[in-house]
This record gives C-alpha cells, structure tokens and sequence, in this order.
C-alpha cells in the first residue's frame, strides 16, 4: 500500500511530460520488451518471419502488420491466447475476456505482468482519488472475466476496504451499500443505473448514502454527458470513467473535467487510424481539446509495452475515438472517451450512425428507463429498430431529435414496462441482426 501510494506524484509527473520525453521513455520500454515480443514469442516470430526487424523503433511501427483478435483466439476457442512468450505452467493468472464481441477468449498473465495491470489500474484510482479511507463495493459477478479481478486486486493494493459481492442479488447489493456505509461502487453505467431503477422501486434514496465516487468501464456511458448526468444525479455522486481490455490491459484514466479519457502512454504505445481510409493519422496532425469538435473518427490501435508474457503488438482495439492533443498532458487525449466499437457503425439510409449516438440522445430524457437498438438488413439497405420502456409517450419527441441531431429518420416504439433485459456486466443494447 506504501509503495502504492508513494508511486503517486512519480505518475503525476510523466502525465506532464511533453511527447518527445514520453517517447524516450517509450523507446526504452520497447527495447526492453522486444526480445519478448520478437525473439521469444512464437506467435510474432512467425507473423513478422518476412521482415527485417533489425533497426525497428517506435517511429517505424507502420512497417508492422496490425494484430487482431481473430489472429490472438487462434484456431481454438477452447485454447489460451496465440501470443503467449512462455509455456503455460510459468503463468499464474488465468481470466477470459467478456466475449462481448464473439467467444470469450483465455488469458493468462504471469506474476511480473499482473502487476503491471494493478500499476495500470493506479492511474484510473489516482483519479477518481481514493483511498485507505475508502470503502469499495464490486458490484460484479465475479466470474473469469479479467476486468473484476484486476480492479479488485488494484484496490486492495491501494488499501481500500474491497467487499466483494459475488453471485449477491440487486437488492442485496443495495442493503450492503448503505450497511458499511460504501463510499465507492465499482461496476458498468448499465448496472449504475439499474442499481438506481430498483432503489426506486423499493424507496431507497440513494442520494442520502455515503457514496461519492462510482468507477464505471466495460462500455461507452461513463465519458457520455447524458448518461453520467443520469447515475450522478441518481446517486449524488460523481462518475470516474476508464478503459481497458483483456488482450493489452487497464490503457484509459479520465481527465479532471470528465471530458474523455487519456491513454496511458506510459505503458502503452498508442497509435490511431481512420475509419474512412484506414491510413495512420501524425500526432502533430491532430487537433487540441478545445477543437475536438474537429477530431477525426479514428479507431485505437495499441502496443504494449510492459506485457513480456502476452505482448501484443499494434492490436486494433476496434474501440471508436476522436483523438485529441491535451495541453495539460503529453499522453494521447480521447474526446468523449469510447465512442463505441467499429464493427457497430451502421449506414441507415446514407447516414453514418453508431449506438453511442443514438444513446447519447435517448438518455436525455429521464422518463425512459431502458431501451434497445435492433440493427437488420432489409434488401441490400441497413435499417434500425428502437425500443423504449418509458413512463410517458415519448415516442414522436425522440423521433424527432433523432432526425433533427443526426439526420436519422426511424420510428421509435414504446414497450411494456420491465420487457427489456438489465445487465449487470456490460450492457448489449444493441442487436446486430445484419448478419
């Protein structure tokens, strides 16, 4: 916990460091982890077999091939990752990713590389600025899933009282909070608002708890102005967004004005392409924050560079961004956070739309208490379907800002009340029947 803490102003001061420090530091962290990534590691061996490697730096990435996730899954869904350095009895972490996207996938990570996850996870606690004073529920399943145990070890590593709830109700969930007086609740905005919808129900005020600070991942919401407004006025606490995945680790942490979400540069190398063209956008090309209205709709692309016993290599996260430049910062700046995934964007009538979008707009209106998104193809055209549990007839008011905000012109319809499914993990609001 000591060491924890005493880490905190040496990670305050690479935040400040300008890019061309940050990229010394990075070149550094590379050269130490390339004998892992390209010499010991089969999987890269053999992917980068063609290739003369011999003086690769960091300003020569784009010579590399992107990894993806079908390649990391391998040909068995049932085996670990393609990309382990070692065998696997040198591994003591065992997770699975959320399968979110396709089939869970196996993770192992050695002692060495768990730790980086719980130095990466630091950041995110540094700022949502909690500490041994604190007392956190996980409001999770806890099953295999990499993203509950690793915030779960990280607390603990920074010396706040960490109560597990397991397989525990929602409602059990709730009694707990307020019975130790939480003052910190760890889980996904989808589950934020849940855990307000049935305190509602059972006349529980959740703006009178001890809760103050809510940690929200697994999926856009916690960058996103209308849903944050929605959990923060629920709960009367505010709302740390971050990011992070099974295959490269805890990458996101917010700003202090809630904006978007830096990248750690620190341990990861991070590069962003466009959705439209694919090519490689120069940091020096990109806007400031105060101009992210013209940031680019780029996908992240990240390197890790701490990761010897699953190194990946130039992953296409497959997260939707508008990178930035941050003057408070060197590390890369993510407007808006997640914007969402790539692979959800669809052309409905001409008109290029992504969940996120349309949930920014529906959550707008506090009278809907859930919804969902049902993407299908009709004929060679995309076509949406949008579902609401509302108190009111809202439908005509969405309809029309869907059509004034983003040009999108679909009926939205109204269902019974308690018809659309809750999600404790990551909410799938959006159908992908296209396929």
């Amino acid at each position: 916990m000591n060491e924890i803490q005493s880490d905190k102003d040496d990670r305050y001061f690479k935040m400040s460091f300008s890019l061309e420090q940050l990229r010394q530091m990075q070149t550094g962290h590379w050269n130490a982890m390339r004998h892992f990534a390209l010499d010991q590691n089969a999987f890269y061996k053999n992917k980068f077999a063609k290739l003369d490697l011999t003086f690769l730096t960091l300003d020569r990435f784009e010579q590399l091939p992107f990894t993806t996730k079908s390649e990391l899954m391998g040909g068995d869904q049932n085996e670990f990752a393609a990309n382990l350095t070692f065998s696997p009895d040198r591994y003591t972490r065992f997770h699975r990713t959320s399968g979110t996207s396709g089939s869970p996938m196996i993770i192992l990570d050695t002692a060495e590389d768990w730790e980086h996850w719980i130095e990466g996870w630091q950041y995110v606690l540094d700022a949502a600025e909690v500490g041994p004073q604190d007392r956190a529920v996980m409001a999770f399943s806890f099953g295999p899933f990499v993203g509950f145990w690793s915030a779960f070890d990280a607390a603990i590593a920074r010396g706040l009282m960490v109560v597990p709830t397991g397989a525990l109700s929602t409602a059990a969930r709730l009694e707990l909070i307020q019975t130790i007086h939480a003052t910190v609740i760890f889980c996904t905005p989808s589950y934020a608002l849940h855990l307000a919808e049935i305190a509602e129900q059972t006349n529980i005020d959740l703006r009178q708890t001890s809760v103050n600070k809510i940690i929200v991942a697994g999926e856009p919401g916690g960058s996103v102005r209308a849903i944050r407004s929605k959990i923060q006025s629920a709960w009367n606490a505010t709302v740390i967004d971050h990011a992070g995945a099974s295959e490269v680790g805890p990458w996101g942490f917010p700003d202090a004005h809630h904006q978007g979400l830096f990248v750690n540069e620190t341990m990861f190398y991070a590069e962003v392409i466009r959705i439209e063209n694919q090519s490689l956008i120069a940091r020096e090309n990109l806007p400031t924050v105060s101009d992210s209205g013209d940031a680019p709709l780029a996908e992240l692309v990240l390197t890790t560079l701490n990761r010897n016993g699953c190194p990946v290599v130039r992953y296409r996260t497959g997260d939707l961004v508008r990178p930035c430049n941050h003057p408070d910062c060197g590390f890369l700046f993510l407007a808006g956070g997640v914007l969402g995934r790539t692979d959800d964007m669809m052309i409905i009538r001409g008109v290029n739309v992504f969940p996120s979008s349309i949930e920014q707009i529906i959550r707008e209106f506090p009278e809907v208490a859930e919804y969902r998104l049902t993407a299908f193809r009709s004929g060679p055209m995309d076509q949406l379907k949008i579902e609401i549990e509302s108190s009111q007839n809202l439908n005509d008011a969405i309809t029309e800002q869907l059509r004034i905000r983003l040009g999108l012109r679909v009926d939205v319809v109204r269902v019974a009340s308690e018809t659309l499914p809750r999600f404790q993990g990551k909410g799938r609001r959006f159908l992908d029947q296209r396929k």
